[in-house]
């Protein structure tokens, strides 16, 4: 067992979500060892890399990272969702260092995740943003505006990871990447629990357009 395996082990209770945290381990892992350029020593850089999480039964393997990489304590694991806890079910920006946006309603973090986007080039800021999105939130119509906007408008600095595990109610293998296609996006699919084709995928920044990468996850059974 590995240090990040320990640690999910040190987290409790029905409202833990096995399943769905450990569907986006691999990713959140490879995005924080190998790709993000982010550390608790630059979580109030403007110049740092942006994760959002949007999936929303994904925090349990977000918080191990976290602690893994340094930005919060071990201690504060054993006391997920207790009273007065900085880590509440779903992260929140205010409580925890390192988390971007505060989540859990599905459909929100790809339209921040833009909004974030445009607002760092308005600054001049080449920093990357990456999203991760769960397959059945994709069924959110909001997530359809900011998929078609991303593209029109060049945001080259985004990056939005989606975890299928075939959870959406209307599963048609191939869809997820045909809709990211069809809008404009730079689309690649890959094994999601492949850390070196999650890495190289991760890595791409795409000529003028978004990146969105398609983790296919299906060893075990999830939700959104």
């Amino acid at each position: 067992m590995d240090n990040i395996q320990r640690l999910l082990t040190l987290m409790t209770g029905d409202e833990k979500h096995d399943p769905a945290s450990y569907s986006t381990l691999d990713v959140l892992r490879v995005l924080y060892e190998r790709v993000l350029d982010v550390s608790p020593e630059t979580v109030d850089d403007s110049r740092r890399d942006r994760f959002l999480l949007s999936k929303g039964h994904g925090p349990m393997a977000y918080y191990a990272v976290l602690c893994d990489r340094g930005f919060i304590p071990e201690s504060w694991l054993r006391e997920l969702g207790a009273f007065d806890s900085p880590l509440g079910y779903h992260p929140d920006r205010n409580l925890v260092p390192g988390v971007e946006i505060s989540s859990g309603s599905l459909g929100h973090g790809l339209p921040l995740a833009v909004g974030t986007a445009l607002g760092l080039r308005a600054q001049g800021l080449d920093s990357r943003v990456v999203v991760l999105v769960g397959d059945a939130e994709l069924d959110e119509g909001s997530n359809h505006e900011a998929l078609e906007l991303a593209p029109a408008l060049g945001l080259d600095a985004l990056t939005v990871v989606v975890v299928d595990n075939r959870s959406t109610s209307y599963v048609v293998p191939g869809r997820i990447a045909e809709r990211f296609s069809t809008e404009g996006w730079q689309v690649t699919t890959i094994d999601g629990r492949d850390h070196d084709a999650l890495e190289k995928a991760l890595s791409e920044r795409g000529l003028g357009v978004p990146n969105a990468v398609v983790a296919t996850v299906l060893d075990e059974e999830v939700a959104a």
